[in-house]
């Protein structure tokens, strides 16, 4: 009789934290997306914590720097690294979305200070959410500027 008391007690503690895990997983997840799919979703990922990628349309910068807001619109780039080195690489494929003004593209706006890589081109990975009129609130911000790096790769390569 004991011994089911405690194997009862211990079923009831390991389901205890299975369920805490899985539960706190699922309020931490971020959606890894795409601009076009997130137009495509829309309403459905508002408010859940989502990671947007693309590329910043050099044009659309604007920053106050008494507020430290920063807003700008990034065009849609593939999000499968496959496709963009079939497509010529990262450069090109951040150049040809800006280029192209049939691509889906959204607002951003960043509360924080001006990131050093913000130009045009430069490829915006950002963690935030999307307001009811379709603007997304980034809270992080993060810049790759492909060009920057290709060009200092063979004054490196020629000095060794």
């Amino acid at each position: 009789m004991k011994v089911n008391k405690f194997m009862i007690g211990g079923l009831f503690i390991l389901a205890a934290v299975v369920f805490l895990v899985v539960s706190s997983s699922q309020a931490n997840s971020e959606y890894f997306m795409t601009v076009d799919e997130l137009s495509t979703k829309g309403a459905s990922v508002m408010g859940k914590s989502l990671r947007v990628s693309g590329a910043i349309i050099g044009d659309t910068i604007q920053y106050d720097a008494a507020t430290l807001t920063l807003t700008f619109e990034v065009a849609n780039v593939p999000g499968d690294n496959a496709e963009i080195e079939a497509q010529g690489g990262l450069a090109e494929v951040l150049h040809q979305a800006v280029i192209d003004p049939t691509r889906s593209r959204i607002k951003v706006i960043y509360q924080g200070p001006k990131p050093d890589l913000l130009r045009n081109e430069a490829q915006a990975i950002m963690t935030g959410h999307i307001d009811e009129n379709g603007v997304f609130h980034a809270d992080e911000l993060l810049l790759k500027c492909p060009t920057r790096y290709e060009e200092a790769v063979p004054e490196q390569a020629a000095s060794k």
